[in-house]
């Protein structure tokens, strides 16, 4: 069985090609097919662990449960996880093989290709429809020789592209009419039609635009979706959403997040969000924690020794020791975890810079980087309740210490975690922690939260995601678009 296939790409970042690729994941599914999503290469410090072992990115793993999938390396086959402004964890068919500066992965990125084609031809071996996800965009001409995420993958595979342009970007006919000018004729052949995404109101008001496209780009119009309430249900992908600040209730649980430079995994703070009586609040660079928060949390970053200069280059760490001393609860997750220890050592730079650095010092661990990554789907009790957890660890270096005798979770019969001797301070390198009903509803109440808590968060995402595709399908002429996608090798 060889699979078609299809592929979104953008005509910029952020415009909605990983929703829609899930959207389409889910509508293919519930048709009967067995569909796989793809993406080439990703940059993303938000990754999932694999069955099995092995990393890809997290919209991938969402674009899997779209689909029915377990989350696999053949998904993501390239990976890159920012460590500096210009350097990046390389990561292919799962596990890392070097750091690299951006010049010189970009210089050389071509020799992945074989690698890239190596997980594209598996999958198509073994479904019937692959939807494959473009990076950024192909409109970016200067990164077009030696490419393998957008037209470079396209030409080399015989896959046809749909374009999507984002009308609440402003500029949508340029930037979709732009983006044929300057693709040279080969790649523009490539393209079979296009999607508009994000709008609000009347489409038929956009009835002129559609038509103005497509006469200067000879590309038909596959719809115009509109603003996909849905999403706010899903997993958070490579972006933080800083939300609008809201003034909360009296009994609401108040609970800030720092926005680390190099964040990873972010997304561990979607079920808390969505849980009636708790106000969440990321805290952007160069505003304080605010003081009448009752839960501060570190969540997970891709340079321990960076962000925790960076965190106290804002001020932040003052905050926190502050926060902890009146007996406010401070939680660490991965990176967040190693931070709230005496000392981190990263004596090789295994995770960005090399050196030591004092950590917080409000958990009595310390950590050792280490050169080999664990990364595993894992599962266990909470120490405290006995309450089942289930979640993934994707980590450099080993945290040892005394505090570590209070674990704060149970996973494969080892104690993992720590808590501080007054139960306030705690850290694990567990994430997906807070998707665990029964655990986050516990958690919360010992924080202090007093509203009911009936989410059922993985419910609740399977929910979206139904709703995704139900307004997608409303929105596209989906079998239009389903028959564009072709047998890998055809090129027109």
């Amino acid at each position: 069985m060889t699979a078609k296939a299809l592929m979104l790409q953008g005509t910029g970042s952020d415009v909605g090609k990983s929703v829609l690729t899930a959207a389409l994941c889910r509508i293919a599914k519930r048709r009967g097919l067995s569909v796989a999503p793809f993406k080439p290469q990703n940059m993303s410090n938000n990754a999932a662990a694999c069955v099995g072992g092995g990393e890809i990115g997290r919209a991938q793993a969402l674009q899997a449960l779209a689909a029915g999938l377990e989350p696999h390396v053949d998904m993501n086959p390239v990976l890159l996880k920012p460590q500096s402004d210009t350097s990046a964890q390389v990561i292919v068919h799962g596990h890392a093989i070097d750091q690299m500066e951006a010049a010189d992965y970009m210089a050389g990125r071509d020799r992945l290709m074989d690698a890239v084609m190596d997980s594209f031809q598996r999958l198509t071996s073994q479904h019937d429809l692959v939807i494959v996800e473009g990076a950024g965009s192909p409109a970016e001409i200067n990164l077009r020789a030696r490419d393998i995420a957008n037209m470079g993958f396209a030409r080399h595979a015989g896959v046809p592209v749909c374009l999507i342009g984002d009308i609440e970007k402003g500029g949508v006919i340029a930037s979709l009419v732009g983006t044929k000018a300057v693709l040279d004729r080969g790649d523009a052949a490539m393209i079979r039609g296009f999607i508009v995404n994000k709008f609000r109101g009347d489409p038929s008001l956009f009835d002129d635009g559609i038509t103005a496209i497509e006469s200067r780009t000879g590309w038909p119009c596959f719809g115009v979706i509109p603003w996909l309430t849905a999403t706010a249900t899903l997993p958070a992908e490579d972006a933080v959403i800083l939300d609008r600040k809201q003034t909360a209730a009296k009994d609401t649980l108040k609970i800030a997040a720092p926005m680390l430079s190099r964040m990873a995994n972010f997304d561990d703070a979607d079920p808390l969000k969505l849980e009636p009586g708790v106000s969440f609040q990321w805290v952007p660079p160069g505003q304080p924690i605010p003081r009448d928060s009752d839960v501060i949390i570190l969540f997970g970053t891709k340079s321990t020794l960076g962000d925790l200069a960076f965190l106290r280059a804002q001020g932040w760490d003052h905050d926190i020791l502050a926060h902890a001393r009146t007996g406010g609860r401070v939680l660490g997750i991965c990176g967040g975890y190693q931070m709230l220890g005496t000392q981190v050592w990263d004596p090789h730079g295994t995770d960005g810079l090399s050196g030591s650095a004092e950590g917080l010092g409000l958990l009595d661990v310390h950590t050792i980087m280490t050169t080999d990554k664990h990364i595993t789907q894992t599962s266990g009790l909470c120490a405290l309740t006995e309450q089942p957890v289930t979640g993934y660890e994707i980590h450099l270096g080993e945290t040892i210490g005394p505090d570590t005798a209070n674990p704060m979770v149970i996973l494969n019969h080892h104690p993992e975690g720590a808590r501080s001797t007054n139960g306030l301070i705690e850290g694990t390198y567990l994430h997906g922690i807070f998707a665990n009903d029964m655990f986050r509803q516990a958690w919360l109440s010992r924080a202090g939260a007093s509203a009911q808590m009936d989410l059922a968060y993985n419910h609740a995402v399977e929910h979206a995601l139904d709703a995704l595709a139900e307004d997608v399908e409303a929105a596209l002429d989906v079998d239009a678009l389903l028959a564009m996608a072709q047998n890998p090798g055809w090129c027109g």
